[in-house]
């Protein structure tokens, strides 16, 4: 098969999950939580995270949902801290946009690896569960946006994962078929995601929340980090 374009998860893909992400979350929490430690303790517990091994749970709320998702389990476990559904979406929003790119640490140095890509007649996109806006600064901050032909986010029209439309939707915007497009991500929504829309490649990295025990048995190849990806392509 020959691969056209490569549709990139942001989040664990691009950059370093935990390192990027964990202090977000934190603020986002103990937001939530209106200083409470333990409530805001007990908020990463149920998004995911696990105390005991300092790791997100590969697939948790906190890894692989959207900002909805995220707030809507938070409300269950403590509505009368914070009622006000649409402010709450918005605050946490505004703190995940604003100190991604604060904590954000690239898996590699991304012009670089874009720029082999481009060079090997591979182009680029970026489909993530943060929002639109969420990728657009975070690529911004890497100097790369520009690199990038296609952006979305689960608030882009293109649905969720882990379904096809944001392959889809790449496939149109590139005039390919999805069967010579590349998705890498990693967790199993993204291999779900290229799978349902008839990728002709998936592959998982392990820069994310999940091991290679979680993705082996689901994608093409599991690769360190997407620095691997020109020697996977040769």
């Amino acid at each position: 098969m020959t691969i056209k374009a490569i549709l990139f998860d942001k989040d664990g893909t691009l950059v370093d999950f935990h390192k990027t992400w964990m202090p977000p979350c934190w603020m986002a929490a103990r937001f939530f939580a209106d200083g409470d430690e333990a409530l805001a303790r007990h908020l990463l517990e149920v998004g995911g995270y696990d105390f005991a091994t300092e790791r997100m749970g590969s697939g948790s709320v906190l890894a692989a949902g959207n900002n909805e998702e995220i707030v809507d389990l938070w409300l269950e476990q403590a509505a009368e801290k914070k009622p006000n559904r649409a402010a709450l979406l918005a605050e946490v929003e505004r703190i995940f946009v604003e100190e991604c790119v604060k904590h954000a640490e690239p898996v590699t140095d991304l012009a670089v690896l874009i720029d082999r890509l481009h060079a090997m007649d591979v182009r680029v996109g970026v489909a993530t569960m943060d929002s639109e806006r969420g990728a657009h600064v975070s690529l911004e901050s890497f100097g790369v946006r520009d690199r990038f032909d296609f952006v979305v986010g689960y608030d882009s029209g293109h649905g969720s994962k882990p379904g096809p439309g944001m392959v889809l939707g790449f496939a149109k915007h590139m005039d390919l078929d999805p069967s010579e497009i590349m998705v890498v991500g990693d967790n199993l929504h993204d291999i779900d995601m290229g799978r349902s829309a008839g990728a002709g490649m998936v592959v998982g990295v392990l820069t994310g929340t999940s091991l290679v025990e979680d993705l082996a048995p689901h994608a093409d190849h599991v690769l360190a980090s997407i620095a691997d990806l020109p020697q996977l392509l040769n």
